[in-house]
Formats: C-alpha cells, structure tokens, sequence
C-alpha cells in the first residue's frame, strides 16, 4: 500500500465523515461557527499527537501524555504561579506548563532508554504519578485563572476569525513535520523504529535519542495543557483524561506503525480530523455518547487490521 493510497483513503474517510455531517446536520454542520469548534476540539489532542507520532514511529509508546498534561495545567495554574504571572506577564503560566511537561517527558526518556524499563510500563507509571501529583497539590479541586486577561487576551484570540489554539495546533503540526521530514533527527527516529540494532551499528546514539523524543512528548503534552487553560480557564487533576487513549488512535489511524519504522505527520493530522469530525457529527445528531465510543473502537480496530494486512503483504511482495 503506497503512502499516496494510504494518503488517499484518510481524505476520504474525512471527506465521508463531512458527507455525512452535511446530509445529517445540514446548515448547522457546515456552518464557520461549527467548524471553528470541530478544529478548536482537534487543537489540544493535534499537537499531543505529533509528539506522540515520534514516539511511536521510534517503536516507543507513551501512555503519560494525558496525566502529564494534567500535571501541567495544575501548576501553571496554582496561586504562586498566578501571581508570579500578574507581577511579571502572563508568559510565566505558558513557561511552567512547557517546563512540566518537558521534565515529565525526559523523566520518561530517561528511565525507558538508561534504566531499561520497558515504555510501556515507565509510562504507565508516569501516568499514575503525575495524576497523583497533579491531585495532590489541586487538593482535587478545580483552579481558576484569575485577573489575567493578557493571557485571555493573546489565547483567545481569532485572527482571521480562526481561534489562536487553532493557530497553535497549525504551527505545531507544520514544525512537526519540517523535523520528521527535512531534519536528521526525524530521520533518525525513522531508522530506530525500522531497525535499532542497525541504527546502533550506524552511529546513532539510540540512549540519547529516545531521551530526545520522550521529552518532545512531554513538551506537547505542555503545549496541550497552555491550550486546555486557556479554552477552559482553570486547571485541573481530571484534564486530560483518556488523552493518550485518543493520540493513539489518530496517530494509528493516521497511518503510523504501532510497530515503528513508518508514518508522517499530514496522517497523523487528518487521523485527529476524522476524530473530531465524527464526534462532532454524534454532537449534533444528539446520539448517544456510548456508540459514538464503539464506532471509535471499531474505527481503531480496523485501522490495525488493514495496518497488518498491508504489511503482511508487503512482506511476502518484498519476499
């Protein structure tokens, strides 16, 4: 299956997923109004995916991104932090949220690449830690940003009419894809994941690179929580819940291998689209939340088989 093909069958699902929006929603679905809201709803699982895409392509998995965000958003938002951001400027809120999340990140990195724990499970653990963190010092209440309207101010802008989140999750996807694509270091994430023990032959130093990546997952994950606080206002332990759940599912449906070694950011990207897209449309038709999570499921579950398929295919070609 060529990368145009796979390509291909991503904008059509989306394009089938608007059909439908379109037939069943009519005014309302196509409205400026509506599809602002379907991109902003996309913007904080957009740009924890493409952190998440490297991860995965490397072969890795994060399961922290969402606890991690969570903790972010707590911190950026405690009283200290508030009023450290009313004295010197709203950046120091975006500055905490980038700095939890990075040192999240590379805690992972750190652990899954020199104490040689499996990814799984250092991030497993991660996600109950930082979750734990985050509770602890909300007391389990929900944190208001108060009298920070220059935060609000540049946040919650819409130039051109376009949400600034959205313009995040733009930038974010287009940095994304300059370092998959036109840097060393996505093409070395590209070679782990295809095969590390020759990576390792080749001079890459695997250690120091997965640090790299876990930590890159973890600065997104700030990035979402930056985002989450400013559509939401307020921090809290329970923001984020079940996020890597979803980051995984538009990465996989996107294209990415779970096995590594293949993927791109535009797959990524329209896997977050077609997610948001059909919960939108289950919005607006007023249906039941418990089947819009079964067509999720089955979604992801064919996106695996035909992933499998393809590459049993492509094996036995290649053979």
């Amino acid at each position: 299956m060529g990368p145009a093909l796979r390509m291909g069958g991503l904008v059509f699902a989306l394009i089938l997923l608007v059909v439908i929006g379109v037939v069943t929603g009519g005014e309302r679905f196509v409205s400026f109004g509506n599809i602002t809201t379907i991109l902003s709803l996309a913007a904080v699982t957009g740009v924890v995916s493409i952190g998440m895409t490297f991860v995965i392509m490397s072969g890795g998995i994060d399961l922290s991104v969402g606890a991690v965000l969570a903790l972010a958003s707590v911190w950026a938002s405690t009283l200290s932090t508030q009023y450290l951001a009313q004295d010197y400027g709203w950046w120091i809120i975006v500055l905490t949220a980038l700095a939890v999340g990075l040192v999240a990140g590379l805690i992972n990195g750190a652990i899954i690449a020199y104490g040689k724990v499996p990814a799984f499970m250092a991030t497993l653990a991660m996600l109950a830690a930082a979750r734990g963190l985050a509770e602890l010092i909300a007391g389990r209440r929900t944190q208001i940003l108060d009298d920070l309207d220059p935060f609000f101010d540049v946040f919650q802008a819409r130039p051109l009419g376009v949400p600034v989140i959205v313009w995040i999750f733009v930038v974010v996807a287009a940095v994304g894809w300059f370092l998959l694509n036109r840097t060393t270091f996505g093409r070395r994430t590209v070679a782990i994941g295809g095969n590390p023990e020759a990576s390792r032959l080749a001079g890459i130093k695997i250690k120091r690179h997965t640090l790299y990546l876990y930590g890159l997952a973890g600065l997104t994950a700030g990035i979402g929580a930056v985002i989450l606080l400013a559509r939401t206002t307020s921090g809290s332990s329970t923001h984020g819940t079940l996020l890597e759940l979803d980051t995984i599912a538009a990465v996989v449906v996107g294209g990415t291998l779970l096995a590594g070694g293949r993927g791109t950011i535009t797959g990524t990207v329209l896997g977050v689209l077609i997610f948001s897209t059909l919960t939108n449309v289950f919005v607006i038709n007023n249906l039941d939340s418990s089947v819009q999570a079964i067509a999720k499921g089955a979604i992801i579950v064919g996106a695996v088989l035909l992933q499998q398929w393809f590459a049993a295919r492509e094996k036995a070609t290649s053979t």
